[in-house]
């Protein structure tokens, strides 16, 4: 049997052992080694392979955040999922610019975590529930306030579909194929949306995606 590969990173000795009892219960996961700082994590990820990194925000030598990002240049086969008491957008972003695929908070990890470890090790991006929510009703809060047009009513039903599986995190060739396109015209898809969005990278797409509920 395939086993998912997870490394906990966090300083609190007591949650990276009470994560540890939730993830082994699943037959198919396995947690191959553990960390209590930045350096350490880094580290380890070169030493054990896992496909799934369980990182807390907070950590002394090195954050979570540059921690995310040196793993993701240096070893891109490695999920990062963010764990985290922060729900505010600020802390979303930065996670994402980082490179993580997925974001929970701590409070909802023990019914969240398995689901997450499974949706990012396929490749896709998965968010806590609350996370979503969250960023969700603060969208539509300054939407109402603001009293301004939602761009997404300004986007194509093909840019509506490509900020889809953007927010999947699919690949310019994986879109393209599976819209029947060029990836040059997805490209070009791409760069219309953004513009409407006035969004500049793509993490800020996936943002975006999450708080009009677009990807869950």
């Amino acid at each position: 049997m395939f086993s998912i590969r997870i490394l906990l990173a966090d300083d609190h000795t007591i949650l990276r052992k009470g994560l540890r009892l939730l993830l082994e219960r699943e037959a198919d996961f396995a947690v191959v080694g553990e960390a209590s700082n930045g350096r350490e994590v880094v580290d380890a990820v070169g030493r054990d392979a896992p496909h799934v990194v369980i990182m807390d925000i907070a950590m002394p030598m090195m954050n979570g955040i540059e921690a995310t990002k040196r793993i993701v240049e240096t070893y891109p086969k490695t999920a990062v999922i963010i764990l985290s008491v922060h729900s505010d957008e600020a802390y979303v972003l930065r996670a994402l610019k980082a490179g993580a695929r997925g974001y929970l908070l701590k409070d909802s990890a023990e019914s969240d975590l398995i689901q997450a470890v499974r949706a990012v090790a396929a490749g896709k991006a998965y968010f806590s529930p609350a996370v979503s929510k969250i960023l969700a009703d603060d969208y539509v809060r300054q939407v109402r306030e603001q009293g301004v047009e939602d761009p997404y009513d300004l986007l194509t039903a093909r840019e509506r579909e490509l900020l889809q599986l953007i927010a999947e995190l699919k690949a310019t060739k994986e879109i393209a194929e599976l819209l029947g396109l060029s990836p040059h015209t997805v490209d070009t898809h791409r760069g219309n949306l953004m513009q409407k969005l006035n969004v500049h990278s793509i993490p800020e797409v996936v943002l975006y995606a999450v708080r009009r509920g677009v990807v869950s």
